[in-house]
């Protein structure tokens, strides 16, 4: 599971980054593009950026489908459970499960309806406008996001019933900082 942890930490944080850079690097090209400098801007016009916001949307639709199930894993998903914690420990225990088993099964149905329309869509000849990619590979991250994200659930629901414990986020810690020692 580390490995699987770590693979998918990894494609969120270079998704984003390389979404940043490339959204960076358009906007610099625009402004710089505008300056009435003779060669510079001459050079600069030759380049067409113009696929730099369609990559960027790609790579933002990639990241949320596997940040969701980073949420499901890492329990930073908003939910809403002052009713839940009301109830008895009992009924609290099967609530939380079928709340769980709920969000596997959508997810599942979604990874499979998602599946059959990239099966679909990789049969035609589709591509994107700008990149002039195929557009199956766009929409792969339907299924692959998804399920992940049912394999998250089932695997919380594991825990749960393991431990009688969820995933929770504390929002005051940071990785990588240790509280000092006072000497």
């Amino acid at each position: 599971m580390k490995f699987l942890d770590h693979l998918e930490e990894w494609l969120i944080a270079t998704l984003m980054g390389a979404a940043t850079v490339v959204t960076f690097l358009a906007v610099l090209h625009r402004y710089l593009s505008g300056f009435e400098i003779p060669y510079l801007q001459d050079e600069l016009l030759k380049i067409n950026t113009s696929w730099a916001q369609e990559l960027t949307i790609y790579m933002f639709v990639w990241m949320a489908k596997f940040g969701a199930a980073y949420g499901v894993r890492t329990g930073i998903h908003v939910g809403v459970d002052v009713l839940i914690n009301k109830l008895s420990p009992a009924n609290r225990y099967k609530f939380v499960i079928l709340g769980l088993a709920a969000g596997a099964l959508f997810t599942g149905i979604i990874g499979t309806l998602g599946g059959s329309f990239v099966w679909e869509i990789a049969h035609t000849d589709q591509t994107s406008a700008d990149l002039e990619i195929p557009m199956w590979w766009v929409y792969l991250a339907i299924p692959l996001g998804s399920y992940l994200m049912c394999f998250r659930f089932l695997q919380v629901i594991w825990n749960f019933v393991k431990t009688g414990e969820l995933p929770k986020h504390d929002h005051t810690h940071v990785d990588g900082l240790e509280d000092e020692v006072k000497a």
